[in-house]
Formats: C-alpha cells, sequence, structure tokens
C-alpha cells in the first residue's frame, strides 16, 4: 500500500459482509458489531455526532470508514478512542491506517492526542499519518511537546514502551485527492465554514459506494458537486425553523452565525435532492431544542423525499 499520504455522510446502505457477520440491512441501526473485512466492502461508522455541549449520549465529532482491514478516521473529537472501542473496531498495535481533519475546531480535535497517545500505549510502532489544513501540523507538534513527560517516562521507565510509536507524520493539505491506494480514493473537498481560511468535506470512493461527509459547512457549491449521485451523504444540520436571535450576550448575531458557519436541514434537502444523493444521514446537530421529526420534516421541505435519518452514535450505514 502506498500511503499517498493523507488528509469524513451518510445514509445507510445495504447488507455488508463482515467476516462472518450479515450486517443488518438498509434502515436498520446497528450499533457495536465488527466492521466488515472484505476487501471490496466499505462502512461507514458514526463515533461520534454531537456538538461542543458535553452531552453524554453524543461523543465529539468522528467518523470511522473501514474498507477491509483498513480504517480511516475523519476528525477526533472527544471520547472518539472509547468509542473505537465501544464499535468494536480494533485499538490495540496501531489499527488506524490514517487520520483526516475536517478543520481545527476545537470540538473536532479535542480527541486528536487520545488517538495519537492511546494507539502508542495499545501498541503503536510505526508513525501516524494524519491529514489536514494548514495549522494541522503545528497542533499536533504542540500536543507531543505537551507529553514530553508522559513518554520520557513511558519509554525510559519501567513500562518500556515503544521507542518513538508516538510519532506522526503530518500532511497539510488545502483540498484535492489525499489518499489514493488499493482501490480507495479519498477527496478533500474545500467547503465554506465561516471564517475558518480551511474547512473541508471528504468524499471516499470504496467498494463500489460513494461516501460524502460534509464536515462544518454552510450550502456549498464545491460539496454540492463532490456530493451528486453519492450513495451516502453524513451532513450536519440545525432546524430552520428553530433559528432566532437568543437572550443571551451576542445572542443578536446567532442567526447570522449560523448561516455563516452551518447549513440548515432545508438546505441541506435542497443539496441532497440535486445530488440525487441516494440516502442521507443528519449528524452533528444544532438542535436548538428542535426535534428529529422537525429536522426531517426540514429535510423535506427542501424537496429530498429518499432515505434520510438522523444519525446517532455508533450507527453503522
Amino acid at each position: 500500500m502506498k500511503p499517498a499520504i493523507v488528509a469524513a455522510s451518510i445514509a445507510r446502505g445495504a447488507g455488508l459482509l463482515a467476516a462472518a457477520l450479515l450486517l443488518p440491512p438498509t434502515g436498520t441501526r446497528a450499533q457495536g458489531t465488527p466492521p466488515a473485512t472484505r476487501a471490496d466492502s466499505a462502512t461507514v461508522i458514526l463515533l461520534g455526532t454531537g456538538m461542543p455541549y458535553p452531552d453524554p449520549s453524543a461523543q465529539g465529532p468522528a467518523t470511522a470508514v473501514t474498507v477491509g482491514t483498513r480504517l480511516f478516521l475523519f476528525d477526533a473529537g472527544a471520547g472518539v478512542v472509547r468509542q473505537m472501542n465501544a464499535a468494536k473496531l480494533p485499538v490495540r498495535g496501531g489499527p488506524i491506517t490514517a487520520v483526516f481533519l475536517t478543520h481545527l475546531h476545537s470540538d473536532h480535535t479535542l480527541g486528536l492526542a487520545d488517538v495519537i497517545f492511546t494507539s502508542w500505549v495499545m501498541g503503536r510502532r510505526q508513525p501516524l499519518p494524519i491529514v489536514g489544513p494548514p495549522g494541522t501540523r503545528a497542533m499536533v507538534h504542540h500536543l507531543e511537546a505537551a507529553l514530553a513527560e508522559d513518554i520520557e517516562v513511558r519509554t525510559r521507565g519501567l513500562e518500556r514502551g515503544i521507542p518513538d510509536g508516538w510519532r506522526t507524520t503530518v500532511r497539510e493539505v488545502t483540498g484535492g485527492v489525499v489518499y489514493d491506494s488499493a482501490g480507495v480514493r479519498i477527496t478533500a473537498v474545500p467547503v465554506e465554514h465561516g471564517s475558518w481560511k480551511h474547512a473541508f468535506g471528504f468524499r471516499i470512493e470504496a467498494g463500489g459506494r460513494v461516501i460524502v461527509l460534509s464536515g462544518d459547512t454552510r450550502p456549498s457549491a464545491a460539496l454540492d458537486r463532490a456530493a451528486r449521485g453519492a450513495d451516502l451523504l453524513v451532513h450536519e444540520a440545525y432546524p430552520a425553523v428553530r433559528l432566532k436571535p437568543e437572550d443571551r450576550p451576542g445572542g443578536e448575531l446567532w442567526p447570522q452565525y449560523m448561516r455563516a458557519f452551518h447549513a440548515s436541514d432545508e438546505e441541506v434537502g435542497r443539496l441532497a435532492a440535486r445530488a440525487g444523493v441516494k440516502q442521507l444521514v443528519l449528524h452533528h446537530l444544532v438542535r436548538m431544542g428542535g426535534t428529529d421529526a422537525e429536522l426531517l420534516a426540514g429535510v423535506r421541505r427542501g424537496g429530498f423525499l429518499g432515505p434520510a435519518v438522523i444519525g446517532k452514535d455508533l450507527d453503522r450505514f
């Protein structure tokens, strides 16, 4: 495999053969079942669907895509490694093929140190490839510097940690193909996320499927193009009917902020309809008190009439 290193949707797909296990068919949720292992199959696992608010039922944003024995991680929100274990993904021996960051907002990166160092403690020997926007290298460097004493104690103390097993290789990108090997092609799609200079969605082509992860974005022509004909689209959203100024300091700017940084359920519905998406999953929701039914109704008002669900932690598609 030549990791042309590496910079994450989605709706439920037909049943996939996992090892000797048949995963549940489209429209059912499967939590904690082992990932598919056939070389030509692709499975999406929502490890975390939450927001900055610390909801114990929705961990920080992180999505895994497994293709055979390869494991690709998109974003690394709080709790990501424990969610990998909860999803019965491997955690020992450095199983992550590569990490891709949509952008550097804290809720999408708070678990990155966990990914780097816990994978080492669990036996990783090779550098962990990390792909992200400009600024990723500095972030990773500072995380490694912050854990310098931990590295020293684990490698020189009685734990006899694997020397240099904590290391990473960071590639900063501004878009384009970031991984292309053995039937898996991953493209970083520049999207518009408020004042962030660089933010991405990802298009994953693997196992005969096209999977698109929106990242955090307002309506984006680039993502529209990337989602054309996609089998699965996983997209963030907020309920359009709930958006209004809030009674708090700075709350008068809330509608302006949301429209600049995020997409409403109605906008996502329009995108999915235009692009001919086969299935849609909403996650990473700014609910503002909105219900699942309200969000799905917004998608329908936008014009998407295909399968659409609200993603929950550990759901598989």
